[in-house]
């Protein structure tokens, strides 16, 4: 699997690469990861052994970190040093996979598909993520139409060079008609892995405790909980224009905001400003089992995004038991499907507001969502959709060796003798973008 983003990068994209690896491993299969290093991350003094294999889970994909540099326009993101090229083919090459599963747009999907293109193999493209959405909350001063085209065309072209496209929802799926894809596309949202959102309840209280001993102001609360990336693109603003109102009808209600951002101290500062900074807590980035059990501790999800490509975090939260109160666009559409566990609402705040009243005041209504919310979250399951992913690429396969398209040329066959007798790249020594175990 190739992607630009994977932990300690939290995002929609690295929790589906993670989830299915897993999945496709319990199944039976072996999975690589290719992704950007990131220097300040716990990985760095695993490197080693995620290369070789040596001290990692049997449930874990092996993983190659490409040496990276910091994206201009987002701090949290790293991309891939071109040059890296023949290294990470030569890594790949140890490997032999059978396909190659893109998860991204950047340089190192062109990993993916130039080692596709040299060793004949079949590629599988996930389009996770509408930039033509997201791009403008990145780079404000250049003309949204000009961004959009751009984008556009990016994705036009890594999804035409893609032997077999995945999309997570069905309004991505609407969009291939749009670019006029004329490829069959597979439906394929992520799912959750149950075994993660399983707690004792001992456990489930001692966090509580370790979590108002650290948030005071939560005590005795009940709490209105999003998980998230605080960022502009996840409408956080439309929480903080309700939250006044829901606080001042009900002063036991407090909002807790999981996850980390550009817009953090923003939005902290604009709930000071709104005198509601008692009510509201920041508790910044939560590793995976942490976010699990303080989706147990809280009582409603509140989740107003309006570009959520998937949705996973609502049925997260219903897993957990909670009902959910979300605005129906994007993934979150298609997650829910309705009202199933939760509410599911317009873009509106007096309706947001209301069905959260409605569950803060009446306990058999809450009751009832609640068991519907874990009832329902039961079909997204990683592992039944493993099951759907590892049959994609069976049929890429299968329909990949079948046609005479994919024969290698004289050129490339030429090319890949070339490649298979260059020297292994040398590193810079002292490069702070390369952990040391790939220095040489």
């Amino acid at each position: 699997m190739f992607t630009d983003a994977y932990w300690p990068r939290v995002n929609g994209v690295a929790v589906s690469v993670e989830s299915f690896s897993r999945a496709l491993i319990r199944l039976g299969n072996e999975v690589l990861i290719i992704c950007p290093f990131y220097p300040e991350s716990s990985v760095v003094g695993r490197m080693s052994t995620e290369r070789s294999g040596l001290l990692r889970d049997r449930h874990e994909p092996q993983v190659i970190r490409v040496p990276s540099m910091p994206v201009i326009i987002s701090k949290e993101d790293r991309i891939a040093k071109f040059h890296t090229w023949f290294w990470v083919s030569k890594q790949i090459e140890q490997f032999k996979p059978d396909i190659i599963h893109i998860n991204t747009e950047f340089v190192i999907a062109e990993f993916g598909f130039q080692y596709a293109w040299l060793y004949t193999l079949p590629t599988v493209y996930t389009y996770h993520t509408l930039w033509e959405d997201y791009v403008t909350n990145y780079i404000p001063l250049v003309p949204t139409f000009l961004l959009r085209l751009i984008v556009r065309g990016i994705s036009k072209s890594t999804l035409k060079r893609a032997w077999t496209v995945i999309v997570p929802t069905l309004q991505i799926q609407e969009l291939l008609k749009k670019y006029r894809i004329k490829k069959h596309s597979y439906l394929l949202p992520t799912g959750i892995e149950p075994q993660l959102f399983t707690r004792d309840a001992g456990g489930v209280a001692s966090f509580k405790e370790l979590l108002i001993q650290k948030y005071p102001q939560l005590a005795h609360k009940r709490i209105l909980l999003f998980a998230g990336r605080i960022a502009k693109e996840k409408n956080i603003n439309f929480l903080l224009t309700i939250a006044p109102l829901i606080i001042a009808k009900h002063p036991e209600a407090a909002f807790l905001l999981v996850g980390n951002g550009p817009d953090l101290y923003d939005y902290q500062e604009e709930c000071a400003r709104l005198g509601i900074a008692d009510h509201c807590v920041f508790t910044g980035y939560l590793d995976r089992e942490d976010l699990a059990l303080t989706y147990r501790v809280s009582d409603i999800f509140v989740f107003p995004s309006l570009t959520e490509t998937q949705g996973l975090v609502t049925i997260e939260a219903m897993f957990s038991g909670i009902p959910v109160v979300a605005i129906g666009a994007m993934g979150t559409l298609m997650v829910m499907n309705g009202d199933n566990g939760g509410f599911m609402v317009k873009n509106d705040p007096q309706e947001f507001m209301q069905r959260v009243f409605d569950l803060l005041e009446d306990q058999a209504l809450y009751k009832r969502k609640a068991a519907e919310a874990k009832q329902y979250a039961q079909g997204w399951s990683i592992d039944t959709l493993a099951v759907k992913l590892q049959r994609i690429y069976q049929d890429t396969l299968s329909s990949f060796r079948q046609d005479p398209r994919a024969r290698p040329s004289h050129k490339v066959r030429a090319y890949l003798k070339q490649l298979q007798q260059h020297k292994p790249l040398r590193i810079i020594p002292g490069d702070p973008s390369v952990p040391v175990a790939l220095r040489v």
